[in-house]
């Protein structure tokens, strides 16, 4: 069992997977970086079509337990709060990059670099909290102090870039304020957003305890005006003293309705704004559709009984055996009921559109690399080169209309300026090189395997996280349906996470019996013309087969023709793979020299190699030719196994010292997990393909970050982490290097995935320090690319956003990268229709 210490920072799971950090801001336009993969579906409008007043109730998975988005329990809800009532000096725009927010600022620029960075801040002169007092260089001062990590009274979850801040003073006047650095730091706009006032920041007491259940003053379009536990509302209304936009609406409420209870709340009108899933997604679509036709849903949970099931039912219920009859109807009546419930459900959910954009986060592939065969990293690079991203991403975006395209780097998304495509580090997807890198670490097909193996006694696994008996959920067998067979659930049993040591249940008596009354019956009141349909069906079929084998044919010609094109270009682009091997030849050369530098630069701190770095550094000493072929063929030193290396056969089950390939994927059991683990399965079966088998465990939503992930007690793991604005800063404990700590357990910050080197902590250390931006920004691609090529987490897919909203709702909806406009929202006039972004008036 893993004994890691993670340092808490403002992580908090959620039960669909995601890992989210504070919403922060980004820096400027690159054209590597294109345009966002989805643009915003809010229904913009401009000011003048939107209603005054009016009530928004807007659904929250749950009422946030703190209003302090600095404190370790700040959620989603604390964020939402915040971007209403509080000061933010730099907003997100819609493609994820940070804008001045001229409400609270009239300018903010770095003054003075040598000997100092010094940031002047220029004050909006019409800023003022709601108690009246002018925002100033006091709260700047108040919140450094808090946060700077001096005073450990204080319960802080982050500083990060608040420690490298020297002195905070005022400038010509109250509204200027000077913030001096001790150290550079690029990402100076993150600081700040939002603002707290100095009553707030003022005492660890009032940090700690004061702004977990109110704020004493507040400065935004809004203000905090209740909040009512029991009925679980929190209340937003207008801000008398607001300076800017008048907010359209009155009132925003923020409503606590738990994801399972999400289509009721909508059924029933209870609020008018709500994330939802893929289903209930297809729900509202289905609804609008039948409300178009005028008929009866054609669906649900009465959709699949035909006449012949009818008959089926009515000589069971009707029949001798009384205890077959008796379950028979009480299954009737409860579909009868359940219906008639989703008849009126849908009636309801018929008020919704479905408003769709990609959220600023992405899903990713996590290998645990702490111990067991992912700690080879040529066995990572396998598994991640045996994945196809792009039909992962299809799977997931495609059905619901969205771009499915993979995301390409770990460290930003399409359209923020710190985004560029570096998987080309890894290699693309080869199943071939997958089991050459296999070959190359020592997994080979029919080793011979240990006869402890057949003892009746459970042996872990080559992972030594997951049992090495197989279940009915290995090897990509599960179907995301929700049976759980076979899986460990946190809570069940005393057994530490990892024994499978849960039995799986047999049928009841009962329920077999009750099963073959049915089956005879069914047989004796079989229907001519149910027969009539198995001729049918078997006609289809027979027709089926034909075109399919016909599909088949041509599916080939296309292949063959592809093959074709592939072999011409590959021989247009053999001179230009020469230039930029001699060209990466020098690049090596250089950075070789860099890091020599780089070494001497930072001092003790990278004194101790890791041993995948000393390993690498061998690997280049020893061969110079074969690091040139890998970067030839796309990929960074050590994505290729050595020239050579025979694969094995395809898909044969791969053994090493007498212990097979295995690992162990955690994934949650919760309802609106389905989607995750539909992925996994395909993943399992990727695998597969390459020999590496899988045992899929399902536990608790509740225990599946802090005892699983957070714990290293997993080989494989989907979750996703939101896209960040400033990366050198934020992404650098994601991604950071396991250290001792003083008890011997590894500190490993948020890098839960336990790869890391002392190189990419160099990466980002330095483009945090670089104040020129585009350097920076090469310097963060640089770590990028590195991150790839460790191949710890493998970035899939950006999440979907999928929002419920009355049709009448204006500027809101699926935001992507933009931050709200809180002021803007609110409902369409009579007759008006969405036209455009809102005006300035």
């Amino acid at each position: 069992m893993s004994h890691d210490r993670v340092r808490a920072r403002s992580v908090v799971f959620l039960a669909t997977g995601v890992l989210a950090l504070p919403a922060l801001a980004g820096c400027s336009s690159n054209d590597e970086a294109g345009g966002p993969a989805a643009g915003q579906d809010v229904a913009p409008a401009a000011r003048g079509m939107v209603a005054d007043g009016g009530t928004m109730n807007w659904a929250l998975d749950a009422l946030p337990e703190t209003l302090n988005t600095f404190q370790s329990d700040a959620d989603a809800g604390t964020s939402r709060i915040a971007g209403a009532v509080l000061p933010s000096l730099f907003r997100l725009d819609a493609q994820g990059r940070p804008q001045r927010n001229a409400d609270f600022l009239e300018s903010a620029e770095v003054v003075e670099r040598e000997p100092r960075q010094v940031v002047l801040y220029k004050l909006n002169q019409q800023a003022v909290w709601s108690d009246g007092r002018e925002i100033g260089a006091d709260d700047f001062a108040a919140q450094w102090r808090a946060l700077s990590g001096k005073d450990t009274a204080y319960w802080t979850a982050r500083n990060a870039g608040y420690d490298r801040i020297e002195k905070i003073e005022r400038g010509a006047n109250n509204l200027e304020v000077r913030v001096t650095f001790g150290k550079p730091y690029a990402d100076w706009r993150s600081l700040f957003s939002p603002l707290y006032p100095k009553q707030v920041m003022g005492s660890p007491d009032s940090f700690n305890d004061g702004a977990r259940r109110k704020l004493k003053a507040t400065a935004g379009p809004f203000t905090l005006t209740d909040i009512d536990r029991e009925a679980g509302e929190v209340t937003l209304g207008r801000n008398p003293r607001w300076w800017g936009r008048q907010a359209k609406l009155d009132k925003l409420v923020l409503r606590e309705v738990s994801r399972s209870e999400r289509a009721e709340a909508l059924a029933k009108g209870r609020v008018d704004l709500a994330e939802i899933d893929a289903t209930e997604a297809g729900r509202i679509t289905l609804a609008a559709r039948d409300k178009a036709d005028g008929g009866a849903p054609a669906h649900g949970p009465g959709a699949q009984l035909t006449p012949a099931k009818a008959l089926r039912s009515w000589a069971i219920v009707n029949g001798s055996d009384e205890e077959a009859a008796q379950a028979e109807y009480e299954a009737r009546e409860k579909t009868r009921r359940a219906v008639k419930k989703y008849a009126t459900e849908q009636a309801g959910l018929s008020g919704y559109v479905v408003r769709k954009s990609l959220e600023p986060a992405y899903t990713q592939l996590a290998l645990n690399g702490s111990e067991g065969p992912l700690a080879d990293d040529r066995v990572r690079r396998a598994v991640a080169r045996a994945l196809d991203r792009e039909e992962l991403a299809e799977a997931v975006l495609k059905p619901l209309g969205l771009p499915a395209e993979p995301v390409g780097s770990h460290l930003a998304l399409a359209g923020q300026s710190a985004y560029a495509d570096n998987s080309g580090a890894l290699g693309k997807q080869d199943t071939a090189e997958a089991r050459a890198l296999l070959a190359d670490a020592g997994w080979t097909p029919g080793a011979a395997v240990k006869d402890g193996l057949k003892d009746k006694k459970k042996t872990k696994t080559a992972g030594g996280q997951a049992s090495a008996k197989p279940s009915d959920t290995e090897s990509g067998s599960e179907s995301g349906s929700g049976a759980d067979d076979g899986t460990y659930i946190v809570g069940q049993d005393d057994g530490k996470p990892g024994d499978s040591s849960s039995s799986v249940l047999a049928p009841a008596p009962a329920a077999a019996h009750q099963k073959a009354a049915l089956t005879r019956q069914a047989d004796v009141l079989r229907l001519p013309a149910e027969a009539e349909t198995e001729q049918k069906k078997a006609a289809s079929k027979a027709a089926k087969k034909a075109e399919k084998e016909k599909a088949e044919k041509k599916s080939a010609e296309r292949r063959a023709e592809k093959k074709a094109e592939k072999k011409a270009q590959k021989k247009q682009a053999g001179k230009k793979r020469a230039a930029e091997r001699a060209e990466e030849r020098r690049e090596q050369r250089s950075e070789s020299r860099f890091g020599d530098r780089s070494e001497h630069r930072f001092g003790n701190t990278f004194e101790k190699r890791d041993t995948a770095d000393r390993t690498g550094q061998q690997g280049d000493r020893q061969s110079v030719t074969s690091r040139s072929r890998d970067h030839a063929k796309g990929g960074a030193p050590g994505a290729y196994a050595p020239k050579g290396t025979a694969a094995p056969a395809a898909g044969a089950p791969l053994a090493k010292d007498g212990k097979p390939l295995t690992l162990r994927f955690v994934l949650p059991s919760g309802d609106g997990s389905e989607p995750l683990r539909a992925v996994a399965d395909r993943i399992s079966r990727m695998l597969e393909k390459i020999g590496v088998r899988t045992e899929t465990a399902k536990v608790s939503d509740s225990s599946y970050f802090k005892d699983h992930i957070a714990s290293g007690q997993y080989d494989l793991a989907l979750y996703s982490w939101p896209a960040s604005a400033f990366p050198a800063t934020d992404a650098r404990p994601i991604f950071a290097k396991p250290v001792p700590a003083a008890d011997g357990s590894l500190n490993v910050e948020q890098n839960y995935t336990r790869v890391g080197t002392d190189h990419i902590d160099q990466l980002f250390d330095q483009a945090m320090s670089e104040l020129d931006e585009e350097t920076s920004r090469s310097l963060v691609k640089k770590a990028d690319a590195r991150i790839w090529a460790e191949a710890g987490s493998i970035p899939l897919y950006q999440r979907p956003q999928l929002m419920a909203a009355r049709p009448n709702l204006a500027n809101a909806g699926a935001f992507g990268f933009q931050a709200p406009n809180y002021e803007d929202i609110g409902f369409l006039k009579p007759g008006a229709k969405p036209s455009g972004m809102p005006a300035a008036k």
